[in-house]
């Protein structure tokens, strides 16, 4: 008799016979034999799942209780599943039971829709339906729990019916986004969510009374854990709210009126993008359609509206960038004519003409691939294409995440396990797998290549390079020659030029490039060497790029972006040319080639809000729990847009104070996003800190700038000063299962956001933090509570540290924390000091600096340190710092601002300084900052000749004497 696992190709068989008598220890048991099981049909479906298989292993009983209420053999229905759930809702009895049988729950909706799934039994349709249903009931039955239990501890919330006009009990809406709202989801995914409730007001019938919105945040926070949380039993869903408006930084639940007026006034392209699948998964119904037709003219234009492909392209880019940073180009959603592309086929269809043909205005991708081809904006072969590239690319995905329970789009690398998904797919091989998995991408990216990539590309020196460039790179002149042909094309050191081409072309890694990585290169060098004559400085350019052609010389798909966009390239010589900084930049990060295939935002950066906004597009799809991969992206993303301020100071459309803005508003948003993972990733382990009323804070934690950061005045390697406050009860502890005190909670939070700002990756450094400046220094605790904060600047705080205070701001954080801290400040800056005290302190901390930090007395004829010399930067910094703190008490206006400029002219304003030096002073500082930028973008540091500034150094020098001495 052969052995179950015989049928199986060589890798399988082997793998099934060697775990066989591990998973049913006494041989296979006659309740799992039910008509349509065999014991084939078993090792089949051992051999394509390790989560089937350490199901049957680990939990034999509950796989015996779920083929007993129906056998696998039968379909997974919507109406099965809201059956099943109510068995184990019956075991339900408090909060933490609910968890637990969530999860158990789980188990058996996973184990059945991937059994089928993987073997066939269940086609898309059924396996897609049956995997939103089950969401849908996980989220409806815990959030229909857990409403019950809030509105005995709280009350009932009131206020306006939406669908009646009258007053009523107000329920939760939660809106399903993505897979989800289309009813498309995955076998392991993720599902996003947006919160909302009909209308404000307040709660009735509780012991105590609260405001509707925080009703429905603390019911948002608990439906969350209930479904998120990962305890002894796993997790249910993974729970995304970053689509919600503001993201992460948002409230977690939003009226009806708020969200309408968000999405009017600052909806952006990609999320009428995302609205398009939003569906009501659970809570009001009526509400909820209600909702959705009041935001269907935000998601539908009413005219035709081509900038959709716009926005598309872009969002495409992005995705672009991404697969190229992460070598996802076995990525089957987002590599080259993967699902993404298909869904951005169908759905820029849905946001051009949606308005204009409400045919379109549904959710299911297959059920709009028939309504394109039945208005004729697709031809029926496109359709058919697309359609069976979508199903074979679905299938694949369920066939990826059904193997392990693990939400993954990458195909495997390992001999097992392409033989599993070979078997799934129902191919012999994983060559033939392979080879019609091609097919199928190759159709969809010709088409969407068609539809919404084509775009026409740059055409200004896109012609072939001279013969001449040829042979100089391929040594077919010799050196003589070379050298000839370079001098008289512009090449500064031509000799040097053509050892440096010798020694690339003799460069290890190039002698053993594959034959197609040395066609691109042999491509690329000769249009690279033509571009160099366009700059001053040919021969000193070519080095700093070649740090580049290096570093991509295994990476060749950059040289094919530059050579299939010329001007792109024009732009990498030009930025190149004018700083070394920059091709350092894109030698250590060949990703920010991608910033140079667009001149406008190239040279044109963005203002705060659209900065944030990219942010969040940006960070949409990694998980908060995946911070290794937060830190890589924040990372590439902090340099890319370094680049365009470097490039849009170089070419003059920004100023220095400009400059300065943009760099600070970059911080500001990084930092706001981290303190969003570090909360997030801190709540999943223990919970939300409690406040003394028993409500949980939504973060109470905030980010104090000193220095430079509080100052607005951050360069390119800029280190930041921090201080972290926080205004929670340290005596209190979380709400979660595993709880810890609050102030072990905020001391974590703020190890966590030093750990993602500072480590080293292979990205680099986010941003060098020092946190010095915190009550105590480094002696100190981390994180203080307000009150603690405030005590110690009261009693404790040295002059220097209230020096350091006139420059410090909230940049980060909870908005009555940051309140809370600028009240604070308010006050110690406008007490009153003894004046003569306070001038000697200064002068006595600024010898100390200028002795320490300073150019030697012996060196002082050769050189001068634009920041710590006398007559430099400090000495302005340190008047202005004194200015303030004996004068706020007199006019407390001064202490509105936390950076020099503004407080200059603050001083001129209130008469404190002649307006005419604080004019002088103001063009001095500028000047010298500015110095001091440039030189940074030359590689160079803040020391120059002796003789420089001599004007600008005698006015503060007398203005130095006049205002702290005499």
């Amino acid at each position: 008799m052969s052995e179950p696992w015989s049928s199986l190709p060589t890798p399988l068989a082997k793998d099934v016979a060697g775990c066989w008598h591990s998973v049913f220890p006494q041989g296979v048991p006659e309740w799992l034999l039910t008509e349509g099981m065999s014991e084939a049909v078993l090792a089949e479906a051992v051999a394509r799942s390790l989560f089937l298989r350490q199901t049957l292993e680990r939990q034999p009983e509950q796989v015996r209780a779920m083929v007993k209420a129906r056998p696998l053999t039968e379909p997974n229905t919507p109406e099965f599943l809201a059956e099943r759930w109510q068995d184990y809702l019956g075991d339900v009895t408090d909060e933490t039971s609910l968890h637990a049988q969530l999860r158990k729950y789980r188990r058996e909706a996973q184990f059945r829709i991937i059994w089928r799934d993987l073997l066939r039994w269940a086609d898309l349709a059924e396996t897609i339906a049956a995997t939103s249903a089950f969401a849908d009931t996980c989220i409806e039955g815990a959030l229909d729990w857990l409403y019950q239990e809030a509105c005995e501890q709280s009350g009932t919330p009131w206020g306006t019916d939406p669908a009646t006009g009258k007053e009523a009990p107000q329920r939760m809406v939660v809106l399903g986004m993505g897979k989800l709202g289309g009813r498309e989801l995955n076998v392991s995914s993720d599902i996003d969510l947006i919160f909302a409730f009909p209308d404000k007001g307040e709660t009735q019938g509780g012991r105590r009374s609260i405001d509707n919105q925080t009703f429905f945040i603390r019911l948002g926070q608990r439906l969350i854990q209930a479904l998120d949380q990962i305890t002894a039993d796993g997790f249910v869903f993974r729970v995304d709210m970053r689509l919600r408006p503001y993201g992460q930084s948002g409230a977690l639940a939003l009226s009806f009126a708020a969200l309408e007026a968000y999405y009017q006034d600052q909806g952006r392209d990609w999320e009428r993008y995302a609205m398009v699948k939003a569906r009501v998964v659970a809570g009001d119904q009526a509400a909820g359609q209600v909702l959705l037709a009041t935001l269907r003219p935000f998601v539908y234009r009413k005219y035709i509206d081509f900038s959709a492909f716009e926005s598309l392209r872009s969002m495409k880019a992005m995705i672009g960038r991404e697969v190229r940073r992460k070598g996802l180009e076995n990525n089957i959603k987002l590599g080259s004519g993967g699902i993404r592309e298909i869904e951005f086929v169908v759905q820029a269809f849905q946001l051009i003409r949606g308005g204009r043909d409400r045919e379109l205005q549904q959710r299911e991708l297959q059920v709009i691939l028939n309504e394109l081809e039945a208005l004729e904006l697709l031809p029926p072969q496109v359709v058919k294409e697309l359609r069976e590239a979508y199903v074979f690319l679905r299938d694949l995905e369920h066939a990826l995440q059904g193997m392990e329970d693990k939400q993954t789009q990458l195909l495997p690398e390992d001999e097992l396990g392409r033989a599993r998904v070979a078997r799934i797919m129902g191919f012999d091989d994983w060559q033939a797998f392979d080879a019609s998995l091609s097919q199928h991408r190759q159709r969809v990216a010709k088409h969407f290549a068609n539809i919404i990539a084509t775009e026409d590309k740059e055409q200004d020196g896109a012609g072939e390079p001279e013969e001449g460039w040829q042979e100089v790179w391929l040594a077919e002149l010799d050196a003589e020659a070379s050298v000839a042909w370079l001098a008289k094309h512009g090449y500064e050191d031509a000799e040097a030029s053509v050892t440096m081409l010798r020694e690339l072309r003799e460069n290890r890694t190039v002698q053993t490039l594959q034959t197609q990585g040395r066609r691109r290169l042999n491509q690329f060098m000769p249009m690279l060497l033509e571009a160099l004559t366009q700059v001053d400085n040919p021969s000193e350019t070519l080095a700093r790029v070649l740090q580049l052609v290096e570093a991509i010389l295994r990476r060749t798909a950059y040289m094919v972006l530059l050579l299939e966009n010329p001007g792109a390239c024009a732009q990498l010589v030009a930025l190149c040319s004018d700083s070394p900084w920059i091709a350092s930049q894109l030698a250590e990060t060949p990703l920010l080639l991608d910033e140079l295939l667009n001149a406008e935002s190239l040279y044109h950066p963005p203002a705060k809000a659209e900065l944030q906004d990219d942010l969040r597009q940006q960070m949409l799809r990694i998980p908060y729990e995946d911070l290794e991969e937060q830190m890589e992206s924040l990372r590439h993303f902090k340099k890319a847009h370094l680049l365009r301020l470097a490039a849009s100071e170089l070419k003059g459309t920004l100023p220095l104070m400009k400059v300065s803005d943009y760099l600070t508003w970059l911080a500001e948003v990084l930092l706001d996003h981290v303190v969003d993972v570090a909360f997030a990733n801190l709540v999943s382990r223990h919970g939300y800190p409690k406040r003394a009323d028993g409500s949980v804070c939504d973060t109470d934690f905030a980010v104090i700038g000193y220095g430079k950061l509080g100052g607005i005045e951050l360069g390119y390697t800029s280190d930041l000063d921090l201080v972290f406050v926080h205004k929670a009860d340290p005596e209190l502890a979380t709400d979660g299962e595993k709880p810890i005190d609050n102030a072990v909670f905020y001391t974590r939070l703020g190890q966590r956001i030093v750990h993602i700002l500072n480590t080293q990756t292979p990205a680099g450094l986010l941003y060098e933090v020092d946190m010095r400046l915190r009550p105590s220094g480094n002696s100190g605790l981390l994180v203080s509570t307000v009150q603690a904060f405030e005590k110690y600047q009261r009693n404790d705080a040295w002059t220097w540290e209230h020096q350091a205070l006139a420059r410090a701001r909230g940049v980060a954080g909870c908005p009555q924390t940051l309140a809370a801290f600028e009240t604070i400040r308010h006050d110690i800056l406008c007490q009153s000091r003894d004046l003569d005290k306070l001038r000697q302190e200064v002068v006595d901390m600024r010898e100390k600096m200028r002795v320490s930090l300073g150019t030697p007395e012996n060196r002082q004829s050769e050189t001068f340190h634009i920041k710590h010399d006398t007559g430099g930067i400090v000495d302005v910094e340190f008047m202005v710092q004194y200015l303030m703190l004996a004068h706020s008490a007199d006019h407390p206006e001064l202490t509105q601002w936390s950076d020099n400029i503004r407080q200059l002219e603050e001083l001129g304003r209130v008469g404190v300084l002649p307006v005419e030096d604080t004019k002088k002073l103001r063009e001095v500082f500028i000047t010298l900052r500015s110095t001091i930028h440039r030189r940074a973008l030359q590689n160079l540091n803040s020391q120059v000749e002796a003789g420089n500034f001599m004007d600008e150094r005698n006015y503060i020098r007398a203005l130095w004497q006049r205002v702290m001495l005499d």
